[in-house]
């Protein structure tokens, strides 16, 4: 957990692309090594300290969570060795934060499932009582338990700039209306399944966001990394109380230090250079992702 890797370095593979998180390098034509770095970003923005031990987390439970969702739709991984694909010199960036998997054509939209009414989500339905289109019963307040679970699309926003939440009917315009309604109901299906085992263990998976993308053969392939912290609102089930922001296992903690953040003497305004990060926002930060897995997992 002492090392962090902030980002990833290859030479033995051609890099394809530098994400937020992820570095993704080509294996041959069919192939892509995903590696997770220890960054994190927040707002959209990438924050120059990393989080030790991150990236590791991410893989584990990424790998978790496509072991529990098997059956309900296929997914990239090839079950290859990672380290089987570059040096000896660079397996200690590689080992336990990557995975290999299918090269597959990205859909161009995140596929996103709300349980509750948090974030983005809230924030609409207090001005229209709809969100991404979804009209929902009035009354509702922060952090409410939705009927059942809605699919609320969003565009992928390039790096730096926002994803933008779309309606239903604007997914079907990008993707089809055919595949939006496979995706819409697969990720309804998948959100379903790891809410259901979350809660269990006494975790509320408040809303995700998942990938997709085709084969070869145009079959829809579940991809990226799936419900980590990084992609979803974890509660912790006990001290869950509607009308307030639950703490959470998530970014929220970072989210919520930022809000208050200064930069040169003034409210951060949510875009690049970020704040420096104080010491005890990053092992806070490991802290609550550590404890999600933990208790996933135990």
């Amino acid at each position: 957990m002492s090392t962090a890797l902030h980002t990833s370095n290859l030479s033995s593979l051609p890099l394809i692309a530098r994400g937020k998180v992820r570095e993704n390098y080509a294996v041959g034509d069919d192939r892509i090594l995903m590696i997770a770095s220890d960054r994190i970003s927040a707002f959209d923005v990438i924050m120059n300290e990393p989080i030790p031990g991150k990236g590791a987390l991410l893989t584990q439970m990424a790998l978790f969570w496509f072991d529990k969702l098997e059956g309900i739709v296929p997914n990239h991984l090839t079950g290859e060795d990672p380290l089987s694909v570059v040096s000896a010199q660079e397996q200690d960036q590689v080992r336990g934060r990557a995975m290999l998997v299918k090269r597959l054509k990205p859909l161009p939209i995140e596929a996103v499932v709300r349980g509750y009414l948090a974030g983005s989500g809230w924030a609409e339905y207090q001005k229209t009582g709809t969100v991404c289109g979804v009209a929902l019963p009035a009354g509702l307040r922060n952090a409410s338990k939705l009927p059942q679970p809605i699919f609320t699309p969003a565009t992928k926003a390039e790096m730096g700039e926002h994803d933008e939440n779309i309606d239903f009917e604007r997914c079907c315009g990008l993707i089809g209306t055919e595949l939006a309604q496979r995706v819409r109901d697969i990720s309804i299906a998948l959100y379903q399944r790891a809410a259901d085992f979350a809660l269990t263990k006494g975790i509320i998976i408040a809303d995700t966001k998942f990938e997709f993308g085709l084969d070869a053969d145009g079959t829809l392939t579940l991809m990226d990394e799936v419900l980590t912290p990084d992609s979803s609102r974890y509660w912790p089930a006990q001290s869950y109380q509607e009308g307030a922001n639950p703490p959470s296992y998530d970014k929220q903690f970072l989210r919520d230090w930022l809000e208050q953040a200064q930069l040169d003497g003034k409210p951060w305004a949510k875009v690049a250079p970020p704040p420096a990060l104080p010491a005890e926002v990053i092992n806070q930060t490991a802290q609550k992702y550590q404890e999600a897995l933990e208790r996933l997992t135990r």
